[in-house]
């Protein structure tokens, strides 16, 4: 259980943090930068969910979305040292719920035609703003893997990369099941 009764704790007057194993590395450093770009992830998701009234489904896919993104969070904020370590990780479980969920939504959608500009429904246009987090978040979290003194399991990096697939899939559904997505139409501007 977290406890948190104190919120300032000047320790990061410095410009460093400290990582769930207690080390301190720079605010800047690639590790923060990865669970950091997740949180924002996770609220860009939080003000979707301001729209969903109608969509109760959905809303609560992103609930469970939600809580998920804490645990990568946790995931990344503990480095795999020796690849035994025993802290919250991210498990092959998590993807494949995420999958069938992808699924679900997918299976009412008329296949694309073009690609989708961010737009339509408030829900739909925020969902494009989670995602394109979402995928910077997944850029830094492979930058990371590629450091040969840094570890990011095989589970996060699968989840973060089916989450941008969920919230494109999510966004098309609220966006009355994809009859009110926003094409582009290459070049319509010459």
């Amino acid at each position: 259980m977290v406890v948190l009764n104190r919120i300032y704790t000047r320790t990061g007057d410095d410009g460093t943090t400290a990582l769930g194993s207690g080390e301190r590395r720079p605010k800047y450093d690639l590790r923060i930068s990865a669970y950091g770009t997740v949180d924002e992830t996770n609220a860009a998701i939080g003000v979707v969910r301001l729209h969903l009234a109608d969509t109760p489904e959905i809303d609560a896919m992103l609930g469970r979305i939600q809580n998920d993104l804490f645990d990568l969070g946790a995931d990344l904020a503990v480095p795999d040292r020796d690849g035994k370590a025993e802290r919250l990780r991210m498990l092959a479980t998590q993807v494949e719920r995420l999958e069938r969920e992808i699924d679900t939504l997918n299976d009412r959608l008329a296949p694309l035609t073009s690609f989708v500009l961010p737009g339509g429904k408030p829900a739909a246009a925020q969902l494009h703003v989670a995602r394109t987090i979402c995928r910077r978040a997944e850029r830094i979290m492979v930058e990371l893997a590629t450091r040969p003194d840094e570890r990011v399991s095989a589970a996060a990096v699968q989840y973060i990369n089916r989450l941008s697939d969920f919230l494109f899939v999510a966004s098309r559904s609220v966006n009355d099941n994809g009859a009110g997505d926003v094409l582009w139409v290459p070049g319509q501007n010459r």
